[in-house]
């Protein structure tokens, strides 16, 4: 082996390095490379597969299966075709449209005019930012009337429609309770160790579990209820036979199990407010309200609009509940968008399957934009 020289080395000339040194700094890249591989297998291939999919008719034929591009026929198909009430519902006329759908629909257009106004008069204000504002006020106006067009009147909610329902009443529910009992177990009470550990074990039940505990619950003719289902004269009555009824119950069921995220959060949010600040305001006079409206609150809201956004986007892809619950019924109207999905995979039509998909993940990535760059950031501001 043949020594290497570095009296000869040129003054300024970098090191040279061994293999061994090579080898030490190639050590992390080799070791992530599993890693990497995993995730390009499991992540995106799929992701890859099912994008292609959404713009293809899938069919199995004898030997194996066929793959046809369409382009945007399953789109057309759900957005324009046979699949539009399934995905968009029955709308009524607008022409009948009662008069206070009208001013829902108005008061939520003035919101985001108003909105608008404020950030077009405020100095930070952008080209880019005034053209993505334009594009969210129109998909914004173009939900909210849709879904005041297919819940009032003579309209059916399609699966959209349904799953903003679900979504936005469940969470919000949940933020209101899960704070709620944050507050009150934050207090001097007796016991309140053992109801924080109460408080959770709904969360320790599958989504499955729930849906059959919620099924057995709501049915008036056998179960643990049933004699106070009889003793109120609503034997022959099922919550799950009208469509605003269950639609509750999968809210409720949500709500029951999801809550507990909301609460151990938020109570370790309050736990954390500084006890020094508070002991301070008391001494200076301030009254119970001013103490949670500007030292609890401001702690606080950051915690809260984070858990919100990540609650929100799991709530997108309820399928489990009204699946055991109530099947997506009666009708569509607690079929949300994974439930469709599910449902058309099932039924081996990939193409729509994957083009809802695809819909759902477009709902989501909107919402959850919107909510960061205009909700979450006025919250902020206005208890800072």
């Amino acid at each position: 082996m043949v020594a290497v020289n570095r009296t000869n080395a040129v003054p300024g000339d970098p090191p040279r390095r061994t293999f061994a040194e090579r080898l030490d700094d190639a050590a992390p890249h080799v070791l992530l490379l599993p890693a990497v591989l995993i995730v390009l297998v499991f992540a995106l291939f799929p992701l890859f597969v099912s994008i292609v999919l959404s713009f293809s008719r899938f069919q199995f034929v004898r030997g194996g299966f066929q793959i046809t591009w369409v382009g945007f026929a399953n789109y057309n198909k759900l957005f324009f075709g046979s699949e539009q009430r399934h995905l968009l519902g029955k709308f009524t006329p607008l022409d009948q449209l009662s008069l206070p759908a009208w001013i829902v629909f108005a008061a939520f257009v003035v919101v985001m005019l108003v909105l608008f106004y404020q950030y077009v008069t405020s100095p930070r204000r952008r080209v880019f930012g005034m053209i993505m504002r334009v594009i969210t006020m129109i998909i914004a106006g173009s939900l909210a009337l849709m879904a005041v067009a297919t819940l009032t009147g003579i309209g059916i909610p399609g699966t959209l429609t349904v799953t903003l329902l679900i979504v936005f009443g469940a969470v919000a529910l949940e933020y209101a309770i899960g704070f709620g009992l944050a507050l009150l177990l934050t207090q001097n009470l007796r016991g309140k160790r053992f109801f924080r550990v109460l408080f959770l074990l709904p969360m320790m039940i599958t989504p499955v579990g729930v849906g059959f505990l919620f099924r057995m619950l709501t049915n008036t003719t056998v179960g643990p209820l049933e004699f106070i289902w009889v003793g109120l004269g609503l034997q022959n009555f099922s919550m799950l036979d009208t469509a605003h009824s269950a639609r509750l119950a999968v809210i409720v069921g949500d709500v029951w199990q999801w809550t507990p995220f909301m609460f151990i959060i938020l109570l370790a949010a309050l736990e954390g407010v500084s006890k020094e600040t508070v002991e301070a305001a008391l001494v200076d006079g301030a009254n119970g309200w001013q103490l949670f409206r500007y030292i609890v609150l401001p702690d606080v809201i950051p915690v809260s609009t984070t858990v919100i956004l990540i609650r929100m986007i799991e709530a997108f892809k309820i399928l489990d509940i009204p699946n055991v619950l109530t099947g997506g019924g009666p009708g569509t109207a607690t079929e949300t968008l994974t439930l469709h999905s599910f449902y058309s995979w099932r039924a081996l039509d990939l193409g729509i399957s994957s083009a809802v998909a695809y819909i759902l993940l477009f709902v989501v990535t909107f919402m959850a934009m919107v909510f960061v760059n205009i909700v979450r950031r006025r919250v902020l501001e206005a208890f800072a």
